[in-house]
């Protein structure tokens, strides 16, 4: 089997919108031939631009260098990738980071307001927040490494980080609070002390807050 049609075979496996990385495919190709890394991944290179010249895969589109995607005709157009996966892709999976700031305040019900941006913690930010103009998202570095254990109790603490500021209208913000923490399983003790070490006094003080009322209104 040719390079090119062991990429269109693997093309199949693929939904429409999906993100496209060469280097997964080069990977297997590297394993499947027994070809060293750069090989496969310079054959696979030149196989996506065939395909794409001569529309061997008529539906296969180009994002950006190393990703491609499939599209589907819509009445409103074609679909193009999705970019929520691209997000969780190069952020926050597997455990590397979690969404923060205004769209989880509005996502628990303690604003109306919609965020004209969103915004992403994540380890693979280093030194300082940018903005990824490509996928539209601002992103910033943790307090602390983000990992499977910590990043629930993160995500609530910068929520309380920022409340003072936010435009927060719910009628009892530090009840829905304290039931989110209830449903998601997260304990005090975790919270309290992770505030402690990476958050400041306000944030604990907040912390407090919600532990009261939420005892006042079992």
């Amino acid at each position: 089997m040719t390079y090119i049609k062991f990429v269109c075979e693997s093309l199949k496996a693929f939904c429409v919108g999906q993100p496209i990385y060469t280097s997964g495919i080069s990977a297997r190709i590297a394993e499947e031939y027994g070809l060293p890394k750069e090989k496969a991944a310079a054959a696979v290179a030149v196989a996506f631009k065939r395909i794409i010249d001569d529309m061997s895969v008529p539906n296969l589109r180009f994002y950006q260098k190393g990703t491609y995607y499939l599209t589907a005709q819509t009445p409103f157009g074609e679909v193009g990738i999705d970019k929520e996966r691209l997000i969780a892709d190069k952020y926050l999976l597997p455990h590397n980071g979690y969404e923060t700031g205004l769209a989880v305040l509005h996502r628990l019900g303690l604003t109306t307001q919609i965020p004209k941006e969103r915004c992403f913690v994540s380890n693979k930010v280093k030194n300082r927040a940018r903005m990824d103009s490509k996928l539209g998202v601002f992103v910033r570095p943790p307090k602390t490494t983000v990992n499977a254990q910590n990043k629930a109790y993160l995500q609530v603490l910068d929520v309380l980080e920022v409340m003072e500021k936010a435009p927060v209208d719910a009628e009892q913000p530090y009840v829905l609070l304290a039931n989110y923490i209830e449903q998601a399983g997260l304990e005090y003790v975790v919270l309290l002390s992770t505030a402690a070490k990476h958050y400041n006094k306000k944030t604990i003080m907040e912390l407090k807050r919600i532990m009261s009322e939420g005892e006042t209104n079992k």
